[in-house]
């Protein structure tokens, strides 16, 4: 692999991980209150509609973003209600997202572009144009430095950098403040937190709102900053891909960024198979690289749960003894 190579493939994983690092830390709120969320791909396949619909028809990204994150809270409201109000199985609540969205974004933008259940091409102010970091220029011909700066990290949509900033932001929230504090303890010992006052209640809500933001920025930059547009099942697994990554990252923000980049990683090579051909000294399928997240995903799962801990209060309702 050539130099020039690795840059090109290090600069897709940046773009490609993004949308599994932000629905990653999406899910990492939502656990760590003790609310389980399959259906984070639901709520990035709502919000992906919702902002590339929205953007094509108002022309700007900006209300279409807020209309994806306004569309990602709708379905994590209806989480809410259905497994901390109602205290229904949070996993069944989740499939029944995922299921929700996969049909209802198809048939929304069919109703309203008559284009096979996609959306228009979005081009101008429709969509997130490239930004050009501070003398990415001047320090291009620096060695190493310059392109990982220059080529790497300038020339990517805002939302990357919104991505990259929110990890340092969801650590300090949930280590160095008080409502962090309150937020891991609903996730560990509800009864406890409650018997101190604080409403546990109100605090998954709090949670799986935030989880509803972030997962309506992941949504909207897949179809307005990594894509031109909404097409049917434009997530393709990335919502499972981020859960996985979630335990193997155990729970925890910094691992998070590691292990969705190595996801992100491993989409990047399945675009270059030429260079995992001269890599390995070996055909590989082009099908077996695409497939490959998917299957360290169901090897994360089966090989990190026992080993990785979860929140102890995950999945359980809490009801208030009287």
């Amino acid at each position: 692999m050539s130099y020039v190579e690795l840059i090109a493939i290090l600069d897709s994983t940046l773009r490609l991980g993004t949308p599994l690092l932000l629905a990653c830390l999406a899910g990492l709120f939502s656990e760590r209150a003790g609310i389980f969320d399959i259906g984070l791909e639901g709520k990035m396949l709502a919000a992906a509609m919702a902002s590339a619909a929205v953007a094509a028809l108002t022309g700007s990204v900006w209300i279409g973003l807020f209309a994806g994150i306004f569309a990602s809270m709708l379905f994590s409201l209806l989480h809410g209600l259905a497994s901390i109000t109602f205290r229904g199985n949070q996993l069944i609540s989740g499939v029944a997202l995922n299921f929700l969205a996969s049909g209802l974004t198809v048939l929304v933008a069919q109703s309203l572009f008559h284009q096979g259940g996609r959306t228009p091409p979005l081009t101008g102010d429709a969509r997130f144009n490239p930004i050009t970091l501070p003398f990415a220029q001047e320090i291009a011909g620096v060695p190493i430095l310059g392109p990982l700066y220059s080529t790497v990290l300038s020339g990517d949509a805002i939302l990357v950098y919104v991505a990259l900033a929110a990890v340092p932001a969801s650590w300090w929230l949930l280590y160095r403040t008080r409502f962090g504090l309150r937020l891991r303890a609903v996730g560990e010992n509800p009864a406890a937190v409650d018997t101190a006052g604080i409403s546990v209640v109100r605090m998954r809500y709090a949670a799986v709102m935030i989880t509803g933001v972030l997962c309506g920025l992941a949504g909207a930059y897949m179809s307005t900053g990594l894509q031109a547009g909404f097409g049917k099942e434009m997530t393709a697994g990335r919502g499972y891909i981020a859960l996985a990554a979630l335990i193997f990252a155990k729970w925890k923000p910094f691992n998070a960024l590691g292990a969705t980049m190595f996801f992100g990683f491993l989409q990047a090579m399945a675009l270059r198979p030429d260079v995992v051909e001269r890599l390995m000294h070996v055909s590989v399928p082009v099908p077996f690289l695409d497939a490959l997240p998917y299957l360290l995903t169901v090897v994360v799962l089966a090989g990190m749960m026992g080993r990785a801990i979860a929140p102890r209060a995950g999945g359980e309702p809490y009801v208030k003894e009287r």
